[in-house]
């Protein structure tokens, strides 16, 4: 979560092809300080592919063949497994990344969540909600442009910030091969600044794109009710 400023400056087989292109953990490690052990085999640094679960292929779907993102680029969240897939205005799988996303379970934010400082915060009040968003970039206090998921409760997407202190190993979670530790963040949602830099900001920056968050807890079809007329839909072709 960001404190915000005053001033606001297709189909299953798509994400099915996303899932085995890209390696959960597609980073670059540290460097090796002096005293520390030397890195691993490449063999046995090799990270499984992100998998999307049932509900991120469902919505994935939905999207790709309703074109619910407006001829705007769009991306899918899955809070469950910390990984998020990223496509162009058509539908186009361009990546998968890991994410960090808020510290407390949960799909709502907390009333007035928005105009506290982060000091404020309480532990269940940082989460990262779920829902589909319009996101635009803007400036949040005293820092570069990032993208505004949801501007109303200063919830963005945007790399680690540089002044996060070390004990939070932001980017030892990220790096991980599992989504067990990736739940660090105020509500934001952290990647990683390659993906970041050259591949979502470009894409956003212009008009902005839709953001699809899954939810921790609610009902899938409860967060995305359009899910409930396809489903429709479906069974009626079926018969």
């Amino acid at each position: 979560m960001i404190q915000p400023s005053r001033v606001l400056a297709g189909t299953l087989l798509v994400i099915l092809a996303v899932a085995g292109t890209y390696p959960a953990k597609a980073l670059k490690p540290d460097s090796a300080k002096p005293g520390t052990a030397k890195p691993q085999s490449k063999r046995s640094e090799a990270k499984p592919a992100i998998t999307p679960s049932a509900d991120a292929a469902r919505v994935t779907s939905w999207v790709a063949t309703s074109h619910d993102n407006q001829s705007l680029p769009w991306l899918v969240v899955d809070k469950k497994n910390a990984a998020l897939f990223l496509f162009d205005k058509k539908g186009k799988p361009l990546s998968a990344v890991p994410v960090l996303i808020g510290i407390a379970v949960g799909d709502d934010a907390s009333p007035g969540v928005g105009s506290k400082r982060l000091a404020d915060l309480g532990p269940a009040e940082k989460t990262t909600p779920a829902g589909r968003f319009l996101a635009k970039f803007g400036l949040p206090v005293g820092g570069e442009r990032v993208l505004w998921v949801d501007y109303a409760t200063s919830v963005a997407l945007h790399p680690i910030p540089k002044d996060v202190g070390p004990k939070e190993r932001r980017r030892q979670r990220m790096l991980s091969p599992t989504s067990d530790d990736n739940r660090i963040t105020f509500g934001c949602i952290n990647v990683p600044t390659a993906f970041y830099t050259k591949l979502l900001r470009p894409l956003f920056q212009k008009k902005g794109g839709y953001v699809y968050v899954l939810p921790d807890t609610k009902p899938i079809e409860t967060v995305f009710p359009r899910l409930r007329v396809e489903a429709v839909k479906s069974s009626g072709a079926d018969q």
